[in-house]
Parts: C-alpha cells; sequence; structure tokens
C-alpha cells in the first residue's frame, strides 16, 4: 500500500493539471485540491485498500469543483474594483438587518426553524428536509408556509409600529 506522502509527491502534479483543466485558474485549481487532500488524508487508509486512489481522488476533487461552483455562485461577488475601506453606516445597517432576522427566527418553533434553515441556507430539497427531520414533504412545505407567514406577520408588525412611532 502506497503511503499518502508517496502518493501526493508522485500524483499531485497530475491532480493539480486536473484541477487546472477544469477550473482554468491555477490558483483556484490549488485550493480545491488543497481542501481534497486534506480530506482524503483522513480516510487514507480505506481509500489505499478500497479502490485506485488517484481515481478516489479525481472524483473527489470534481465533486469539490462542482460544489465551490454552486457555493461561489450564491455568496461571492465579482466587481470591478475593491472598495479603499467599508462604509460603516452600511454596515451597522446589514448588522442590524440580520441580528433582527435572527432574533425573528429564533420565535419560531424549532421544527419551523430548521426547515426555513434547511431550505434557505442549505438550499436542501423538501425530500432531503423531510428525510433529516422525520417528516413527509407535504409536512416540510406545511412547516415553510407557515414560518414564512409567522415572519411576515411580526414583519409588517414590526413595520407599522415603526411608521407610526
Amino acid at each position: 500500500m502506497i503511503s499518502f506522502e508517496e502518493f501526493v509527491t508522485a500524483r499531485g502534479p497530475a491532480l493539480l493539471r486536473f484541477g487546472y483543466l477544469m477550473c482554468g485558474d491555477r490558483h483556484l485549481a490549488e485550493d480545491i485540491l488543497q481542501e481534497v487532500l486534506a480530506k482524503v488524508y483522513r480516510r487514507w487508509g480505506r481509500i489505499a485498500r478500497a479502490e485506485p486512489p488517484e481515481a478516489y481522488v479525481r472524483r473527489a476533487l470534481l465533486h469539490q469543483y462542482l460544489s465551490w461552483r454552486r457555493r461561489r455562485s450564491s455568496t461571492e461577488a465579482v466587481v470591478p474594483a475593491v472598495p479603499e475601506s467599508a462604509d460603516l453606516a452600511v454596515l451597522a445597517e446589514q448588522v442590524a438587518a440580520r441580528d433582527e432576522m435572527w432574533a425573528l427566527l429564533a420565535t419560531l418553533p424549532r421544527v419551523q426553524r430548521a426547515v426555513l434553515v434547511l431550505r434557505y441556507y442549505l438550499d436542501l430539497p423538501d425530500a432531503e428536509i423531510a428525510d433529516l427531520v422525520g417528516c413527509a414533504p407535504a409536512t416540510v412545505r406545511v412547516h415553510a408556509f407557515r414560518a414564512l407567514g409567522t415572519l411576515r406577520a411580526t414583519l409588517s408588525t414590526v413595520t407599522s409600529e415603526a411608521r407610526s412611532g
């Protein structure tokens, strides 16, 4: 059985080229390969015995790349120039809005809060949420509907109180 260090030394450049061909950016390919190798290292004994390790690592590299593309498309924004400094007023508003949302989520029952987090934060489909929560997919939709209704009602109450007060 080949050691992890020997494998990385021997096959690392080829895996890096594979990553580069997928994403077209050497630095990104290095980042993705590093993440994959860190994950693979923990299970190296089983991976090296079960199947050809390079095929496993190549598949893991592909999955990491695809996962990175999904994460990047939803969380990163390309801007023409990096701002010199953050606008503290805007930052304070964003923090206040985030804190308000967390406070509103905390008022929901645990299952409704979990359904919203699984659906909108982890972007899981109803079937997976149902499996995790232990209910039917239709029940997941009911929980989400009720939770969003509660949040809307609370937000409209808060907004109307702020306008009148």
